[in-house]
């Protein structure tokens, strides 16, 4: 509470801000965490279906339909299979198994973007609110006509400088998620892409 006491009036606003960006930025983390959670599973799954599906015949639109839809890959896996299973021609599974495909990965990456926005602007908003902080410490420093001491000046310093540490505190969390969560989608389109990729192939071989 003593700290609260000594920063600068003019660095609130920044740091309510920031605040608040930091509420946004754990909500987002929480809620992508859950979601992205199965995304990279069932690959096991996937592979016996495709081998059902194949073995089918006009059973197959069941074994689509059998796929337990955890996981983006068995989501767009049973959408292809659909097609095929339609009689469509291959260029037209292909088409349809790409747009599923990005559909999924465009829910996966939702936010994300966000996330990547606040790890850049917090640590530039803590900035402004230190900026704003050594304005006002100068000003006194002026205002005191050249008697006060070097302790007094020190002293503002530090309560400027607040606000960058918690822009830090804000900016990296988000951009360490944004990261990870950022490559965990990769990781599920490639899951798509290789379920989807390996039905066609087997589908067009036989």
């Amino acid at each position: 509470m003593e700290v609260l006491a000594h920063i600068p009036a003019a660095a609130w606003p920044v740091l309510i801000l920031l605040g608040s960006m930091s509420a946004l930025s754990l909500a987002l983390i929480l809620a992508k965490i859950l979601q992205l959670a199965p995304v990279t599973g069932g690959a096991a799954a996937r592979e016996a279906a495709i081998q059902r599906f194949l073995k089918a015949g006009p059973e197959a639109v069941q074994v689509a339909a059998s796929l337990p839809g955890k996981a983006p890959a068995d989501r767009v896996l049973a959408v292809t299979m659909q097609a095929l299973a339609e009689g469509l021609p291959i260029q037209a599974v292909e088409a349809e198994a790409t747009r599923a495909g990005n559909e999924e990965v465009a829910s996966m990456s939702s936010w994300l973007r966000l996330l990547d926005l606040i790890s850049m602007v917090a640590p530039l908003l803590g900035l402004l609110g230190t900026v704003l902080g050594m304005i006002k410490s100068f000003q006194d420093l002026s205002a005191a006509q050249g008697s006060a001491n070097a302790s007094v000046l020190a002293g503002g310093i530090w309560e400027a400088l607040i606000t960058t540490a918690a822009g830090l505190l804000v900016a990296i969390p988000a951009a360490v998620a944004a990261s990870l969560l950022t490559a965990r989608v990769e990781t599920a389109a490639l899951r798509i892409e290789s379920a989807t990729g390996r039905l066609i192939a087997l589908a067009q071989r036989r």
